[in-house]
């Protein structure tokens, strides 16, 4: 009974905090979306051997990077539950690619594998290459979420984007340093939030081979009616290991923000392993 008055001013200071945490990535998000058109130096964004590619994801997030044309993309998450996530992408034109995924969980394990139920399928084409005032832009469609697959509700516990558009721009700043933001419209409107959402992002390398990345997804559309989300949006860190070959190696924090209620520790342990090549 006496450790009652600590224990209550120790979760107001922790609400505090992560309440002050929320606000000031919303603050960062913004400023990265109003800095995407102005431009110090054009630079290459990723590290080590994949210096010559372009990222087209952060996280969860999309970029305006692209394959190149007579080029394939290899992508595998490993995520919690057991949880594994494939994709192949492909490099049609150097404006245009598209690509094929499927996930479930219970893969890794001893329970029960649960699949989704159709294939994810993805195509995006860039408007408009980047330039020294300019980003690069890029529209693109792909309905493959991120995590569990919900039947309940019929979406992922992280919804897919659906239609987008999003912008890019690089810099040289002590190596290099990108910045995405976009929107987009999720399909999955099953739970009654059909918002649209917005999304923002940046990648710093860290020498030649390692990089670090960051997103905040607003998660508009994830924070309504039978929505999961909890008004809190979806902070991710991670980090990108580029050890040659094509292959890249990334390690992640997700839902920092603990932005649904099944989290209870601040961020998801993922993992990630990408391999690039030519045809």
């Amino acid at each position: 009974m006496e450790n009652r008055p600590a224990v209550a001013q120790t979760v107001t200071t922790y609400s505090s905090v992560t309440a002050s945490l929320r606000k000031g990535a919303r603050c960062v998000s913004m400023l990265l979306l109003y800095v995407l058109s102005y431009s110090i130096t054009p630079a290459q964004t990723s590290a080590g051997d994949a210096s010559t590619l372009e990222p087209r994801q952060l996280i969860d997030i999309p970029t305006a990077g692209m394959l190149n044309r007579g080029s394939f993309a290899f992508d595998a998450d490993f995520f919690q539950n057991g949880g594994l996530g494939v994709a192949l992408s492909a490099g049609a034109l150097d404006r245009l690619s598209f690509g094929i995924s499927y996930s479930g969980t219970g893969i890794i394990g001893n329970s029960s594998v649960r699949m989704q139920k159709l294939p994810g399928v993805n195509i995006k084409f860039r408007m408009i290459d980047e330039s020294v005032a300019f980003p690069a832009i890029a529209i693109g469609f792909d309905s493959q979420g991120k995590e569990a697959y919900l039947d309940s509700t019929e979406r992922f516990a992280i919804k897919s984007r659906g239609i987008y558009a999003v912008a890019s721009k690089n810099y040289a700043v002590f190596g290099n340093f990108s910045i995405h933001g976009g929107v987009n419209m999720s399909m999955e409107r099953n739970d009654g939030d059909k918002d649209m959402d917005i999304f923002v992002g940046a990648e710093k390398s860290l020498g030649r081979d390692i990089s670090l990345v960051g997103e905040y997804d607003f998660a508009f559309n994830d924070n309504n009616n039978r929505a999961i989300g909890r008004n809190r949006g979806y902070f991710n860190l991670g980090m990108r290991w580029s050890f040659g070959g094509g292959f890249t190696l990334g390690f992640d924090l997700k839902n920092m923000f603990k932005n649904q209620d099944n989290i209870v520790t601040i961020g998801n342990r993922t993992m990630k392993l990408e391999y690039v090549r030519s045809f």
